[in-house]
């Protein structure tokens, strides 16, 4: 079998790496031709990928990669895993799977599957991307192609995470395309969770990120209340963390990142809008966890007002750019608030990070050092 995959970043390339591990051909796509051209000798631009995982697949034949969208027609599945970010408004932009769609559209052989993994409201694969793809090959879904949504589950920089054990949940466009798209999988990952439709499946990662988000805001919550109780928050939480049952740890932060927990949520109280609900209780757990960087900084003139100190003036280094230990991955990281902050309110400000060794100019303040 010869499968196609599209956007070769964080869930992309994990994805092709265990599909070719499989015994699957993979043809791997993406618009950068740094990437391709890396991929294609072996070495990784992923620092908790290692260049021997690349090199391994590649040498044996069994993972290629290319700029060239016209090889899909190569190809019996085309797996899509392109950003979904948040436009300036906040609001959800799925431009690049509009893009991807129609780049794929015209190169798709009859009886194909397509999936989608990219992070997104309920809707967008049965509605907007069916609908491109048919526009752009003069073919049906569930009629000519087969069309599904399964999210991506990646927890990039844990060593424990295996993309091969990690459930994955598969939505089908109809009966025949949930099939096609179960049995793709099935070669590389051990266990499958089929829902009713590829909205099902949509909704579900949205679910498991606004379920994060929002426990992560409580916590935050109760760090604020905890501190003026001069109550340890991290000591309550590893004590009831004891519990066997009923209890979850999550913890505090400076703020949310990634491309995940940050973003997804809006994704649903978009949509939720054009059904006339308000999802009061994610928008209230944004408010949150957004305002965690204030309070840092409200913190650290604290620290410094009780020895005599002003912020002004003061030399602060920032310990980790990433939104979590270990990965060079940068995207909605509450960091660059917290430097644009304490910058703004006239310290001099740097940074130590082993993963991200040059950070990107800040929009508001310029660069920083590093």
């Amino acid at each position: 079998m010869k499968i196609a995959v599209v956007g070769l970043g964080y869930v992309g390339l994990p994805l092709c790496l265990q599909f070719a591990r499989a015994g699957v051909d993979v043809l791997g796509l993406d618009v950068d031709q740094q990437k391709v051209d890396a991929l294609m000798a072996g070495k990784s631009y992923i620092k908790h990928i290692e260049s021997a995982e690349i090199a391994e697949p590649v040498n044996a034949g069994k993972l290629k990669a290319t700029v060239d969208f016209s090889r899909i027609k190569e190809s019996e599945a085309i797996i899509i895993c392109v950003p979904t970010p948040l436009n300036k408004n906040r609001e959800p932009d799925i431009s690049y799977i509009v893009d991807t769609g129609k780049s794929i559209a015209p190169h798709m052989a009859k009886g194909c599957l397509v999936v989608l993994e990219s992070t997104t409201y309920p809707g967008t694969t049965d509605e907007d991307l069916r609908e491109v793809l048919e526009a752009g090959s003069g073919m049906k879904a569930g009629k000519d192609f087969h069309l599904a949504f399964s999210p991506e589950r990646e927890d990039p920089g844990n060593p424990d995470s295996k993309v091969a054990l990690i459930p994955k949940v598969v939505g089908g466009y109809t009966p025949e395309c949930l099939q096609r798209a179960t049995d793709l999988y099935g070669k590389a990952i051990k266990t499958i969770v089929p829902v009713s439709s590829c909205r099902a499946a949509e909704a579900t990662k949205l679910l498991e990120n606004t379920f994060r988000a929002v426990n992560i805001a409580l916590v935050n919550e109760l760090k604020v209340v905890y501190e003026a109780m001069d109550i340890d928050v991290w000591e309550v939480i590893n004590a009831a963390k004891t519990k066997p049952f009923g209890f979850m740890p999550f913890y505090p932060g400076p703020g949310l990142g990634g491309h995940c927990i940050p973003i997804d949520p809006f994704y649903l109280t978009w949509k939720a809008r054009e059904y006339g609900q308000h999802t009061r209780f994610i928008e209230l757990a944004g408010e949150i966890n957004t305002s965690m960087p204030e309070y840092v900084v409200h913190r650290v003139t604290e620290a410094l007002n009780s020895k005599r100190k002003a912020l002004n003036g003061s030399e602060i280094l920032v310990l980790g750019i990433a939104y979590k230990p270990n990965v060079d991955d940068d995207r909605e990281s509450p960091s660059y608030v917290l430097l644009d902050l304490l910058k703004k309110r006239g310290a001099n400000v740097s940074y130590h990070d082993p993963f991200i060794p040059v950070i990107r100019p800040s929009r508001e303040h310029g660069h920083y050092a590093g």
